[in-house]
């Protein structure tokens, strides 16, 4: 990883395909004590909650945008702010992919700004956020 004084705005940060599978929705929700039967259950997610398929959790989105930017960042600094919504969901089979790009950089503040995104098969942002990190 580049110092603060290497980081442009517009830079990427390296891209990370994810793809969920039954065993790894099971042992995130167990993880997180989510019991919402969307995530592990296929029959009741869609005959009852009419998805099309399990539901892959928006937490663990959330958990994936911030690997992306913790991978980037790695020992250099620190990620002092960190949201993100999600917009769409995400079903049992599709490959999601985290990205990054500078937004902008405070040199004084050893600062940097992030947008990130989860991107979906289609190309679509579907669960779209920020952060900032500290360079130290």
């Amino acid at each position: 990883m580049n110092r603060i004084s290497a980081v442009k705005v517009g830079a990427t940060l390296p891209e990370r395909a994810y793809t969920a599978t039954n065993v790894s929705l099971f042992l995130y929700n167990a993880a997180i004590w989510n019991g919402h039967r969307i995530h592990y259950d296929a029959r009741y997610t869609t005959e009852v909650e009419k998805h099309p398929e399990i539901v892959i959790d928006g937490p663990l989105q959330g958990d994936w945008l911030s690997q992306c930017v913790l991978d980037w960042l790695g020992e250099d600094g620190d990620l002092v702010s960190f949201e993100y919504a999600n917009r769409r969901a995400a079903y049992l089979g599709e490959t999601l992919t985290a990205t990054g790009s500078v937004t902008a950089v405070d040199a004084a503040a050893g600062t940097v700004t992030i947008e990130l995104g989860i991107r979906n098969e289609a190309g679509q942002i579907i669960a779209p956020g920020a952060a900032t990190v500290r360079f130290r």
